[in-house]
């Protein structure tokens, strides 16, 4: 179909709902990815600087390369130059190209992008040469759906971009919170776009989420920590962290997590 193998066994829209939902997980690493796919997930999002919101996953292909090496399940690449607002210079759309040029060379299976205009809209003159040069992939419009003016009008002019599907927290810091506005935008997508919910999702709030949005897809990191493998510590100098220690506290998807994740959606009916 359109969406290509990248979405072999994967639910899109309403049909695909009887059989299960599909869970996105996003990874910066390869043994989380690989932790995902043991943990049961159905998809990976691969990017850098999850504490930016997700970039753009390296300056070179190679952990794409090993990550496509490393898993069987699609990995959709993320398309964000730098962190902040999703508002980009010339300069930052030319990196997004090569970006987008390179991940579809070395195997992504899907991609991930966004852009807004300064008032708050869907940047169409950007998003719709992006899309084109992403072809024939996927493409999933990315958490700056959050930060539009009006989320019906966005999802309106996302599907006359071709994306699919869009990624959103319901315009607010976690899914849970924003939980009634995802239910908005999947009645008015009609299933003719999947709005998969994103951020802060949790064992403890998995159920609800998908229950009370009727979606067919979610989107999770289930992080844990692990302590680095360094015997010596220098705790005086810290490495662009929040903290002196962060250095030596490596966080990881946890397929223990996943697994959890993936048992709470198979025993909810739909």
């Amino acid at each position: 179909g359109r969406r290509g193998r990248a979405c072999d066994g994967a639910s899109s829209g309403k049909a695909g709902a009887a059989n299960g939902f599909l869970m996105e997980v996003c990874v910066d690493s390869v043994e989380s990815a690989m932790n995902a796919e043991r943990g049961g997930a159905g998809r990976i999002e691969l990017c850098c600087g999850l504490f930016e919101g997700g970039t753009t996953p390296s300056m070179d292909p190679g952990i794409l390369q090993i990550v496509k090496q490393s898993v069987e399940i699609p990995v959709f690449g993320m398309i964000r130059p730098c962190g902040a607002d999703f508002l980009y210079s010339g300069r930052e759309v030319e990196v997004m190209k090569a970006d987008i040029r390179l991940a579809k060379l070395y195997g992504a299976d899907g991609l991930v992008l966004g852009a807004l205009t300064e008032d708050g809209h869907i940047d169409k003159e950007l998003c719709m040469p992006l899309v084109a040069l992403c072809r024939p992939l996927p493409v999933t419009f990315h958490r700056a759906s959050d930060m539009v003016h009006d989320p019906m009008e966005a999802l309106e002019t996302l599907l006359t971009l071709g994306f699919e599907p869009v990624l959103t927290s319901g315009c607010e810091s976690s899914a849970l919170e924003g939980l009634p506005l995802v239910k908005q935008l999947v009645d008015e997508a009609k299933g003719r776009i999947v709005v998969m919910p994103g951020g802060g999702i949790t064992d403890r709030n998995l159920q609800r989420i998908l229950e009370g949005s009727g979606t067919t897809e979610f989107h999770c990191s289930a992080p844990s920590s692990r302590d680095s493998g360094m015997k010596f510590r220098n705790f005086a100098v810290a490495m662009g962290a929040s903290l002196a220690n962060s250095e030596y506290s490596l966080k990881v998807t946890d397929a223990t997590k996943v697994r959890t994740l993936n048992v709470i959606e198979k025993n909810i009916l739909v």
